[in-house]
């Protein structure tokens, strides 16, 4: 799939690559609502409803991934409902091998995450994540979210990064083109970020479900 030979340095993002975005889902689109619901004492379709209608219109910006701002928007303790569900915080099982394999082989391995700082330090204080990463960076560290293309240039600079020479994984096809764009050689999506949904269908970029199925071109 890729000349390992070209890239030096794999970007990957967080939720949904790295770990299972089934606890994101879980928690914005299920506890939150709910949550909602009982403090309004409105119906949980009604709660539903206003959150997506809130999600869908910072879609895209950094406020989108900031838990400081839906705790002032909802009026919710969001870091403590976090701390509610911490058990469904999983690594994909196929996570660590990959991040092994990596650097077995001599490649620069930086997390690239839309995250809010809280949120990524509660994911790396309940998985072994960090022991597999070189260096991390949270887009709310730039002032810019991932799919801006400022936010490439400052994570360029900040590693002194050849982007010709990396790679880059997401779930977000819209995130991948966004690193295409900014001059990111190579992007590869993930199709099954939640494992109790099906597997997306990726349009413009190629997409695997299983990173063992990199590691015999990685390492030879």
């Amino acid at each position: 799939m890729f000349n390992w030979n070209e890239i030096d340095t794999v970007l990957l993002d967080m939720d949904g690559t790295l770990l299972d975005l089934h606890f994101d889902n879980h928690f914005w689109l299920s506890l939150v609502p709910q949550e909602l619901s009982q403090q309004r004492r409105i119906s949980e379709d009604e709660a539903q409803r206003l959150v997506v209608k809130a999600y869908d219109s910072v879609a895209g910006t950094l406020d989108w991934y900031c838990l400081d701002y839906w705790e002032q928007q909802l009026g919710l303790d969001i870091m403590g409902l976090h701390r509610t569900l911490v058990e469904r915080i999983q690594l994909r099982q196929d996570s660590m091998p990959f991040l092994d394999a990596l650097a077995k082989a001599g490649k620069n391995r930086i997390l690239v995450t839309n995250a809010h700082p809280k949120s990524l330090a509660l994911k790396l204080e309940h998985t072994e994540l960090a022991s597999g990463l070189d260096a991390m960076i949270s887009s709310h560290e730039t002032g810019y979210p991932k799919e801006h293309p400022q936010f490439w240039q400052t994570l360029f600079d900040k590693f002194n990064l050849e982007p010709s020479r990396c790679l880059f994984i997401d779930d977000s096809e819209a995130i991948l083109n966004a690193a295409k764009l900014a001059g990111v050689a190579h992007q590869l999506g993930i199709a099954n970020p939640d494992s109790q949904k099906p597997l997306k269908t990726f349009n413009d970029f190629p997409a695997i479900d299983d990173y063992h199925l990199l590691l015999e071109d990685l390492l030879r």
